[in-house]
């Protein structure tokens, strides 16, 4: 007789033996005692998690005349004809090579008789997912009411590619990946079984590498009895399927975390000598660094902490060596580095210098604790309310109208003066005006002049009543018998500004002597000791808004 793999020898036979999918096998089976199932189910999810099996134990159930609490004895002629697929009542199709239109009508042609045995006739569709789009169709009114006598499993790992009518008439049950520590234990079972010696670690390096497949990790299992031809050992499980070893990986953490760059040199001698993949690497150290954090910050009985127990151990003593902010900041480096080796045309060199790189980080300081003694006082230069240009929906607060004349120390600070007063009485007016350019003061005569960019204000500034409010404001805020006078600007023989402009200058120098303070200041020096960094200046961001 031929060898049968472990993968179907071992195959569930009832829903206790499936592991990890409690949620799908209770409801089954209340289904089946309440008399509740359904005519059409879709069992869904990753590979190997035991869909199609789930839907022979279910066709047993249904079909087994033995059976106890709808639990099939396992020994009967339509227990070991499903069992061994050949039963004609449990039909099993394949999708993938059944696809079209013509298999489903033959299946719908059929579904009509009655089963040779028992009450129910029941169709398995695996990898339902690859029908056409015709046969979908074809399918849907079968699906919808099909006979007492039928039930229509299907199986898919793909269910976003089925149809939603198709969906709406299934009752769907998610299967979930089977935890690590899970498969581990069947794994032993089935070792001791087998009468195969083993080290639990060996038996992990399977698990992991099954990816939360039950059949993946058998399938794994069967190929390191094979190879090893006697104990399986934990070294020797790495070796044969191209893994690195889980002491040497701890170690290079450990390592990492305390900064000790001798001994990481050391670690990419082992790694050169192993000949270990640096992609596999990379990301065997970045999964490490998130269980290490999961560690420190949950406590190592986190289910999502699926390793075993000596390793736990290890990564708690880790835990209590470092700090969270330091482990998040060793996995963004970790990420990056793994997407550099990904992308490489050297990875084993970018494994290197990332290493390196990580052992040479700087460990992260609590800016909390750092001790400045100097207080942060504020700024002596603080801008006035009325400086900067202000929008006419937010003027500073007015001031009450008093009749007073504007001290200054010459007449261009008189005049932007002037036009900030006006500003807190009608910010409308100033709009109009805080763009004239101020040119001089003669005797009690004011000139101004329209900039060229500004031609536009030259009509404004020729209305009656524009000439007559701008009169009444230099007589209650200038002075008493001041008169002012539009000068053209192509006449002008020395350069003027704008109160507006005015206002930019006092304002970039009131930023620079801000800026000034606070690079002077020893606990901004400090911080730049401590990040190596530098200061950006406020004038820069201010021009960008």
């Amino acid at each position: 007789m031929s060898y049968q793999v472990i993968a179907r020898k071992f195959r569930p036979q009832i829903f206790q033996d499936l592991i990890g999918q409690s949620h799908v096998t209770q409801t089954l089976q209340n289904s089946l005692k309440n008399d509740r199932l359904p005519h059409a189910l879709l069992f869904t999810g990753p590979r190997g998690t035991g869909k199609t099996s789930s839907a022979r134990i279910l066709a047993k159930a249904l079909r087994c005349p033995d059976a106890v609490n709808f639990t099939p004895c396992g020994v009967c002629n339509s227990c070991l004809e499903i069992a061994e697929s050949r039963s004609l009542d449990v039909i099993e199709i394949d999708g993938a090579s059944n696809n079209g239109v013509d298999s489903i009508r033959e299946l719908r042609d059929t579904v009509a008789y009655q089963p040779n045995t028992g009450r129910y006739k029941v169709y398995i569709i695996d990898e339902v997912h690859m029908l056409s789009s015709s046969a979908f169709n074809a399918l849907l009114k079968t699906l919808e009411e099909p006979p007492s006598h039928v039930v229509f499993i299907m199986a898919t790992t793909e269910v976003h590619k089925i149809p939603q009518t198709i969906l709406s008439r299934c009752q769907r049950f998610d299967f979930r990946r089977i935890s690590t520590r899970a498969i581990v234990e069947q794994l032993k079972s089935i070792c001791a079984h087998e009468n195969v010696e083993f080290e639990e670690e060996s038996l992990w390096i399977v698990a992991r590498q099954g990816d939360g497949s039950m059949r993946d990790s058998l399938t794994l299992l069967d190929q390191v009895i094979s190879f090893s031809n006697g104990p399986l050992k934990t070294q020797q499980i790495s070796e044969i399927l191209g893994l690195t070893d889980r002491s040497l990986l701890l170690n290079a953490l450990k390592t990492l975390l305390q900064s000790n760059t001798p001994e990481v040199i050391e670690i990419l001698k082992k790694l050169n000598f192993s000949g270990v993949y640096p992609e596999l690497f990379a990301r065997e150290l970045l999964e490490s660094i998130r269980t290490l954090t999961l560690v420190k910050v949950a406590g190592s009985q986190l289910e999502m902490i699926d390793r075993p127990d000596s390793e736990i151990t290890q990564l708690a003593e880790m835990a209590a060596t470092v700090t969270e902010e330091s482990l998040h900041f060793l996995f963004d480096m970790a990420m990056k580095m793994a997407q550099d080796v990904a992308k490489s045309a050297d990875p084993q060199i970018v494994l290197e210098m990332g290493l390196l790189r990580m052992a040479q980080a700087s460990k992260l300081i609590d800016l909390t604790k750092m001790n400045f003694s100097a207080p942060m006082t504020a700024p002596t230069a603080v801008r006035s309310a009325s400086a900067p240009i202000a929008s006419a929906s937010a003027p500073a607060p007015a001031k009450p109208a008093v009749k007073t004349f504007i001290k200054a120390k010459n007449p261009a600070e008189k005049w932007f003066s002037f036009v900030n007063h006006i500003r807190t009485k009608d910010p409308l007016f100033t709009a109009k005006i805080e763009n004239l350019l101020f040119i001089s003061e003669e005797g009690q005569l004011i000139k101004i002049s329209v900039p060229a960019k500004h031609m536009f204000l030259t009509e404004t500034m020729k209305d009656a009543e524009t000439r007559a409010k701008l009169q009444s404001f230099i007589d209650s805020l200038w002075g008493e018998n001041y008169t002012f006078q539009i000068v053209a600007a192509q006449k002008l023989d020395q350069p003027a500004e704008s109160a507006h402009k005015m206002a930019e200058k006092k304002t970039e120098a009131q930023d620079k002597e801000i800026d000034d303070q606070v690079r002077k200041h020893p606990a901004v020096q400090a911080a730049q000791k401590v990040f190596q960094g530098g200061i950006k200046p406020i004038s820069n961001d201010r021009n960008r808004r």
